[in-house]
């Protein structure tokens, strides 16, 4: 079966020229374009999506890639889609959603058939299938999420690894010695979710910077699982004949701290007399996190910076002459320390010290 490359061989130009033309994302001389229909011709070759040489055209609209596989939605899906439509009118562009099941395959769909002039992807894997697909294609597009390949495209996230380690740093110098993280479910991190894995990864980092003990568990987003889980975790004996219970909960599951005070209370204990609770991205303005010390998902600021990224790129692309494309790579600072102590940001706020035991 021929391949991108095989056409561009035989047409005598690049692989990306040959995307060029499928895309329209470049100005071709009709000869090149003419060479490269007739090596498609030849060879056979059928771009998966079955798209065809499009006209050469601005379609002012950037695609958001949001996969929809099984399992439940999160509200932070929405909120992202609505910072990002209004980013995007702003720039002068409109948002086309384009949920798949198939993470891949339908951003190629969307960029064979000339949908969009550039994308957005979300829930980004550290190594995922979209990044080959728009390099492959030369379609510009940015990702909310810090891929492995950091130079692959232009990209932007909170840092979560150090959000993870504040937290256990600001609840370690508060005098607790014993804490869990709870992290998102098993299966983001089968996915290699970017954000499940460093901000595990933070939680490890923490441990080993200040020497408490953190034990790392997976959420699960059945409420009254979730509560049967804590139960058992937070009345843990361990060795020596001594009942040691951690005293502190960080809570990254992106779902999780909607119910997370009711789990708890489900297992018996007490906020904060019996534990503290620490959340980390949640959404800003949601009430579901409202007293409890919190690092807010930077959503706006993460949608802003996005866009603009996709649309640099697209330009770039687009007109040679145009300045380079913002090459990306924005790392937005973790900002748990002056969220967990300024009262003015957070009426109310539960204080961080341990428990009296």
């Amino acid at each position: 079966m021929a391949t991108i490359r095989d056409v561009a061989r035989r047409a005598g130009v690049a692989p990306s020229t040959v995307s060029y033309v499928f895309t329209g994302s470049r100005s071709i001389s009709e000869e090149t374009r003419e060479r490269v229909r007739e090596a498609v011709d030849v060879l056979g070759y059928q771009p998966r999506g079955g798209a065809r040489i499009p006209r050469v055209s601005r379609t002012r609209t950037v695609a958001l890639a949001l996969p929809t596989p099984g399992g439940p939605r999160h509200s932070v899906d929405g909120r992202f889609a609505i910072d990002l439509s209004d980013a995007a009118r702003g720039l002068g562009y409109d948002l086309l959603l384009t949920p798949s099941e198939d993470k891949a395959e339908g951003l190629r769909r969307v960029a064979l058939d000339g949908l969009a002039d550039a994308a957005v992807l979300m829930a980004v894997d550290l190594e995922d299938a979209r990044i080959d697909v728009v390099r492959e294609l030369a379609f510009p597009a940015a990702l909310i999420g810090r891929p492995t390949d950091e130079g692959a495209l232009p990209w932007t996230d909170l840092d979560w690894e150090e959000a993870a380690a504040l937290a256990v740093r600001e609840l370690s110098a508060a005098g607790h010695a014993d804490l869990v993280y709870l992290a998102p479910g098993e299966a983001e991190v089968r996915a290699r979710r970017g954000y499940a894995l460093r901000g595990i990864a933070g939680a490890r980092r923490g441990a080993l910077e200040t020497g408490a003990a953190v034990k790392v568990v997976h959420a699960v987003d059945d409420p009254a699982k979730l509560a049967s889980r804590l139960r058992t975790l937070l009345s843990d004996p361990t060795g020596g004949g001594r009942r040691r219970t951690p005293t502190a909960l960080i809570v990254q599951h992106p779902s999780a701290h909607h119910h997370i005070l009711a789990s708890v209370t489900a297992a018996g204990l007490r906020v904060p007399g019996d534990l503290t609770v620490v959340v980390i991205g949640t959404l800003p303005g949601d009430p579901a996190g409202r007293g409890l010390p919190r690092i807010e998902l930077p959503v706006q600021a993460l949608a802003d910076g996005v866009t603009r990224l996709a649309v640099s790129a697209a330009a770039a692309l687009r007109e040679p002459a145009a300045p380079e494309a913002d090459p990306g790579a924005r790392l937005l600072a973790a900002s748990l320390g002056h969220l967990l102590i300024a009262p003015e940001l957070l009426p109310g706020a539960l204080p961080l010290s341990a428990p009296a035991r």
